[in-house]
């Protein structure tokens, strides 16, 4: 009997997604489209999105409708490229439906892998401290404490983990159903603990905390259950030139960035 797979695409707004239904599958976060998939029905935190991101979908999901034995998650224009020859802009007609089930049943089937993540993100700063970095510090050291108090034999995890200058981003995964509710208990275990116990910024990109603090929790969970990672390459989806241009504006804007962090890094 063949396995039930499905990729959800967290997306806010309405875009050029993918042909294949069979494969993908749109959620509105945050708020109700019609005709489509929304995280707002039944046992949900869609009013939360602005602090939480895609995790208000993969709640909803956890919580509502749990029926695929391999799921996944990938963004509105963010997607795993499963092409022999990956390029770093896409179409979403050059998007690789065929092949997907075959690598599903061949690695997560076998067990010969527990996860498909994208390649590592290189941050060239410790995890913990680029978040000090680019976040709220206060918010940071409420999370180590809220984990350490909940999950005492993380303590040699985080150490190692955190120090780490790279990490899986985006929140982007394909896993079995299992994996997913076990990581989705523990993950918002943590997550609602530090609601309660910080106060979220006024600032609209800072607001975002669990959303970015996910992203972490991700890699410390990874390595805590000593996962077996399928790397996959993650591609842009664009259907217009103007488009593409902008993606490679921002992508090289990103690369020189990163190369000059690189090169004064302390």
């Amino acid at each position: 009997m063949d396995k039930k797979i499905k990729i959800y695409i967290a997306t806010h707004k309405k875009y050029k997604f993918p042909i294949n239904e069979e494969i993908y599958k749109p959620i509105f976060v945050g708020r109700e489209e019609k005709n489509y998939l929304s995280d707002t029905t039944g046992d949900n935190i869609s009013n939360k999105n602005k602090n939480f991101c895609e995790l208000t979908a993969l709640y909803w999901l956890w919580k509502n409708d749990l029926k695929e034995d391999y799921l996944g998650l990938v963004h509105y224009r963010r997607y795993f490229n499963f092409k022999e020859k990956p390029k770093k802009h896409i179409s979403s007609n050059e998007l690789e439906y065929d092949n997907v089930k075959n690598i599903i049943k061949e690695n997560l089937e076998t067990k010969k892998y527990d996860i498909i993540l994208p390649k590592k993100k290189k941050i060239y700063k410790a995890i913990d401290d680029h978040y000090k970095i680019c976040h709220i510090e206060e918010d940071w050291n409420k999370l180590i404490e809220i984990i350490l108090k909940k999950y005492p034999n993380y303590q040699d995890v985080i150490k190692k983990t955190l120090k780490n200058e790279e990490l899986y981003a985006f929140n982007m995964f394909i896993t079995s159903k299992d994996r997913f509710k076990n990581y989705m208990e523990w993950l918002f275990d943590i997550l609602f603990e530090v609601e309660k116990n910080i106060v979220i910024s006024d600032n609209n990109y800072q607001a975002r905390v669990f959303g970015f603090m996910s992203e972490r929790l991700f890699n410390l969970y990874i390595e805590a259950n000593k996962l077996k990672v399928l790397e996959i390459p993650y591609t842009m989806l664009h259907d217009s030139k103007i488009d593409a241009l902008k993606h490679y504006y921002f992508d090289w804007k990103g690369e020189v960035k990163n190369k000059i962090k690189k090169k004064f890094k302390k």
